[in-house]
């Protein structure tokens, strides 16, 4: 049997599920239902050997890390595509798609956006197997879902008559997110939610895209030839790839090609692009509250409740969104939870960082987190991963301590190495050529207590980098 390659694309945002979700950090590789991420839970659905391919996975180069690592946590070994740019789907699929075709002629590519839940792993691989047939002839296949309810945040698909193979039906056409009214017809006439998830043979996708947008193929092909490795990464070529249209895929080739067929999908099925459809399909306690971490309920009923780390107590409320994390708190009425888009909007307007920035900053060797700042001082929290090391670099306006909580820390300080233990400490002097590391096999954590006239992330000259950030 064909093997299916399943390609991920977790490159997006995910602005309406702040303030867990910011561009700095967005929903895919994020804990919103359960304890993994939803790029973890995309890939362990297409993880059977049997059906499957290793995966190829696209993602931006802010990104790359996360997806490496999560893919490494589950012992998946995916190729990590880095996108120069963000230019929408279009040029993603596409990319995915001349990859696997270098590989494999006739490669099937299953496209599938990282950010969704699907429910139902054995219904899910079902309509896979009942579209692969139609792929493998020459089709184009999306998978509809079955409505439970007509959402007016999701668009539509028209189906058409049965066209030969077993559950498979022409696609008459796809319409845009409906009115309350809209959706309710769409319900009543047999209509699917578009899942905006698609099926194809390589070359069939990439020949419909050249008959459309033959630009956008040039592009992206001329990106895939150039590709070069950088560290564990697949780095698509800049100059050739910024040349691509930026489009989605459904516009700039499943509404136009006339070899566009569905599988009505029998599994339970959510884009999560709002707290909203968080509620939908997250598991909810005796009086429908959906609730995550350290949450507590009195007389409150169908809330969302969603807190990252502090207490977050509710009494005599319904129908509420109350998200919490370390630096903002959200409050709406659950049904005007599509609004949040519009909130962080405003803002990014007014300049608050909380509107793209998580207060715990990411990086390849670890993260840290800003527990405490004033004038002239701030206080964080560093963790470093076995093995992680952070570039060799000086500061012109502040001077550090670090205080080492646990395990071992390599401090470089000019020409001089150090090994600093836990409950002892040293100082980095302003200008000081230094180096922190952790050859331990523990995570490293320790406390950086920073002074100085100037204590902005960007007081960083990087002398050398193994990640080559520049």
């Amino acid at each position: 049997m064909t093997k299916i390659v399943p390609v991920l694309l977790a490159g997006g945002g995910g602005t309406r599920l702040w303030p867990v979700s910011r561009d700095a950090l967005p929903k895919q590789f994020l804990p919103l239902v359960g304890d993994r991420t939803t790029y973890q839970e995309t890939l362990l659905r297409v993880s059977d050997p049997e059906l499957f391919t290793p995966p190829i996975v696209v993602t931006g180069g802010d990104f790359r890390f996360f997806a490496r690592r999560q893919a490494e946590d589950l012992r998946i070994d995916a190729t990590v595509v880095i996108e120069p740019m963000r230019r929408d789907s279009a040029p993603a699929v596409a990319a995915a798609a001349a990859l696997a075709r270098s590989r494999d002629p006739d490669a099937v590519v299953l496209a599938l956006a990282a950010d969704h839940v699907i429910l139902d792993l054995d219904a899910f691989r079902a309509s896979c197997l009942a579209g692969l047939e139609a792929a493998q002839a020459g089709y184009i296949v999306t998978f509809g879902i079955k409505p439970s309810e007509p959402k007016t945040s999701y668009g539509y698909i028209r189906r058409g008559k049965a066209i030969g193979f077993p559950d498979v039906y022409a696609v008459e056409a796809f319409v845009e997110k409906p009115d309350a009214a809209t959706a309710r017809h769409y319900v009543s006439e047999g209509y699917l939610w578009n899942s905006g998830n698609f099926l194809f043979r390589a070359d069939v996708l990439l020949s419909e895209l050249k008959r459309f947008e033959p630009v956008m193929v040039e592009a992206v092909e001329a990106a895939v030839a150039a590709a070069e490795r950088d560290l564990e990464f697949l780095r698509l070529d800049t100059a050739a790839f910024g040349r691509a249209p930026q489009k989605s895929i459904d516009y700039a080739v499943m509404e136009k090609t006339d070899r566009m067929v569905v599988v009505e999908g029998r599994f339970r099925w959510s884009d999560i692009g709002s707290w909203d459809a968080i509620f939908d399909i997250a598991p909810r306690d005796k009086a429908g509250n959906a609730v995550h971490g350290a949450v507590v309920t009195t007389d409150s009923r169908n809330c969302v409740i969603h807190s990252d780390s502090r207490l977050t107590a509710v009494l005599g409320v319904d129908d509420l969104v109350v998200v919490s994390t370390v630096d903002a708190v959200l409050v709406l009425p659950r049904s005007r939870a599509q609004e949040v888009r519009e909130l962080v909007g405003q803002l990014k307007a007014s300049g608050r960082t909380e509107a793209t920035d998580h207060r715990r900053g990411h990086r390849p060797w670890g993260y840290y987190d800003s527990i405490d700042s004033g004038e002239r001082f701030q206080v964080k929290r560093i963790v470093v991963r076995p093995g992680g090391v952070l570039s060799l670099q000086k500061h012109q306006h502040r001077s550090e301590h670090w205080v080492v909580v646990r395990g071992t820390a390599e401090v470089t300080i000019g020409t001089e190495i150090r090994f600093v233990h836990e409950n002892e400490s040293i100082y980095i002097p302003s200008g000081a050529v230094h180096r922190l590391a952790n050859q331990g096999k523990i995570p490293l954590e320790l406390i950086e207590v920073q002074t100085g006239s100037y204590l902005g992330e960007d007081d960083i000259i990087r002398l050398e980098d193994i990640y080559k950030r520049s």
